[in-house]
C-alpha cells in the first residue's frame, strides 16, 4: 500500500511538473514566433514600399533634424527617425523579380542580397508562383506577390534564414532544458517523496497498530465469551440463545483473526518465507475442496493448471490467496461453470478465476471489490452471503508482497479476477 502511494504520488508529481515545464516552454517558443513573424512581414512590407522614397524620407527628416539644432543650438521638435527604420534596408537581404502574366520569370534583381545566383534565384521564384499563395514562408525565404493591372507580377523575397535558425535554436535549446528539468523533477521526487507521504506513512501504520492491538485484546474476551457459550449449551442443549452467541462469538473470532492477518501482510516487511513452488500444483490441490462444495451446489468448477511452472513466494500466503479467490468464485456464482487457471506469461505468473453472476458489476464496482469491508449489496446483508467483505483485501496485499497485482473485470456476464506475480522475487 505504502509503494502503491508512493509510486501514486512520483507519478501525479511528475506529470504535473512536466505538463508544466511543456506549457511554459511553448508559451516562450509561441511568442518568440509570433514576433519574429510580426518583424519579418513587416520588413517586407517596408521593402514593398519604394527604396528611393523612403532614403528621401529619412534623408530630409535627418536635414530638418540636423538644421534645427545648428541654428537654435537646441533639440529639433522633429523625431528623429528610429534606428529600425534607418536600418532595415542596409541589414535585410532580399530580391525581387518581375513575372509576366503567363509565368516566366523576365528580370531579376539581386542587387540587394550575396551569395545568390540567379538560375538559383529563378528556380526559387518559379517554386514561389507554382505555390499559388501571395505571400508566405518558402524554405527560409518570405516572399509576397503584387499583381499589376496588365497582368505581371513582381515578387518580393526576404532570406529569413539568419532569423529563422535563431528560433529553431531557441526551441532546441528550450526542449532540452525541458526535458532536463523534467528529469531532474524526476530525481528529486523520487529523492523526497517518501518524505512528502510520510504524514500519511505515519497514520496508516498507526492505523494498522490500532488494528492489530485493538484485535489482540479482543482475543481474550472472544474466547472466554466461546468458553462459556460451550459450557452453557452442555448444561442447555438446544437452546437457541446460547447457540446463536456462540456462533456470533465464533465469527467474531474470524474477523479478529483476519484483520491481525490483513495487518501482518500491510506491513513494510511482513515475515515471509519465500521458496521455489509448482504454482500450477498448488492450484490443484487448493481447489480440490471448493471444486467439491461447487458440485454440491449444483455448479461446476474447472481447474487448469499449466505444468512445470515455478515461482518464488511464500507457500502459505499463495495457498492463502488461491483459496480466497476460490472460495469467492464459488460464493458468488449463479447458475454456470467456475473457471480457475493458471499459465505462464513471460516473467509473470497468471491466476484467473471467473465466474457468473446474476448481476453485472460496474467498472467503479470491480475497482472497490478489493476494498476492505466492501460489499457489493448497499444494505450490507451479511444473510445473503457469508463473510465479512475482507478476503479479497487479504488477497490484494498478498498479490503487492509477491511483487504482483490484483484486478477484478466484467466479461460479458462474468466476473474475471486476475491476479499476475512475478515468478521471480523483486
Amino acid at each position: 500500500m505504502i509503494r502503491q502511494l508512493q509510486r501514486r504520488f512520483i507519478r501525479i508529481a511528475v506529470i504535473s511538473l512536466t505538463m508544466a515545464m511543456i506549457l511554459v516552454v511553448a508559451i516562450v517558443n509561441i511568442a518568440n514566433w509570433i514576433s519574429v513573424r510580426n518583424e519579418l512581414f513587416g520588413t517586407l512590407n517596408l521593402l514593398g514600399e519604394n527604396e528611393s522614397e523612403m532614403e528621401k524620407i529619412a534623408e530630409s527628416e535627418e536635414e530638418r533634424h540636423d538644421q534645427s539644432e545648428s541654428e537654435n543650438g537646441r533639440k529639433s521638435p522633429f523625431p528623429r527617425p528610429s534606428r529600425h527604420f534607418r536600418n532595415m534596408m542596409a541589414e535585410s537581404n532580399w530580391f525581387s523579380a518581375m513575372v509576366s502574366e503567363t509565368g516566366e520569370v523576365e528580370r531579376v534583381m539581386l542587387a540587394r542580397i550575396e551569395n545568390l545566383e540567379e538560375e538559383t534565384a529563378r528556380e526559387l521564384i518559379r517554386q514561389i508562383v507554382a505555390d499559388g499563395r501571395t505571400e508566405g514562408f518558402l524554405q527560409d525565404y518570405l516572399f509576397r506577390i503584387t499583381t499589376w493591372q496588365n497582368g505581371n507580377r513582381e515578387v518580393m523575397v526576404l532570406n529569413c534564414e539568419t532569423r529563422l535558425a535563431t528560433v529553431r535554436t531557441l526551441i532546441l535549446i528550450s526542449a532540452i532544458a525541458c526535458a532536463g528539468g523534467i528529469l531532474l523533477a524526476l530525481m528529486l521526487v523520487m529523492l523526497f517523496s517518501r518524505r512528502a507521504i510520510q504524514p500519511t506513512i505515519r497514520n496508516m501504520e498507526q492505523q494498522k497498530q490500532f488494528i492489530t492491538n485493538a484485535s489482540h485484546e479482543l482475543k481474550t474476551p472472544l474466547t472466554v465469551i466461546s468458553t462459556n457459550m460451550e459450557l452453557l449449551e452442555m448444561e442447555n442443549e438446544g437452546n437457541p440463545w446460547v447457540r446463536s452467541t456462540r456462533n456470533q462469538a465464533a465469527a467474531m473470532r474470524r474477523l479478529v483473526d483476519e484483520l491481525v492477518y490483513l495487518s501482518r501482510m500491510e506491513e513494510v516487511s511482513p515475515t515471509l518465507e519465500f521458496e521455489t513452488l509448482d504454482p500450477g500444483e498448488l492450484l490443484k490441490e487448493t481447489a480440490e475442496p471448493f471444486a467439491a462444495m461447487a458440485e454440491y451446489n449444483g455448479l461446476e468448477m474447472t481447474v487448469i493448471a499449466e505444468k512445470n511452472l515455478q515461482m518464488n513466494g511464500d507457500r502459505a500466503s499463495i495457498q492463502r490467496l488461491i483459496s480466497t479467490l476460490c472460495d469467492n468464485a464459488v460464493k458468488y456464482a449463479s447458475a454456470g461453470p467456475i473457471r480457475a487457471e493458471i499459465r505462464g506469461e513471460g516473467k509473470n505468473i497468471i491466476l484467473q478465476l471467473s465466474n457468473p453472476v446474476e448481476e453485472p458489476l460496474t467498472k467503479q464496482q470491480c475497482e472497490q471489490l478489493f476494498n476492505r469491508f466492501y460489499r457489493v449489496d448497499p444494505s450490507r446483508n451479511k444473510e445473503k452471503k457469508s463473510g465479512f467483505g475482507i478476503g479479497l483485501a487479504i488477497a490484494a496485499a498478498i498479490a503487492e508482497k509477491h511483487g504482483g497485482r490484483i484486478a477484478a473485470a466484467m466479461e460479458e456476464n462474468r466476473l474475471v479476477i486476475t491476479c499476475q506475480m512475478p515468478k521471480e522475487k523483486q
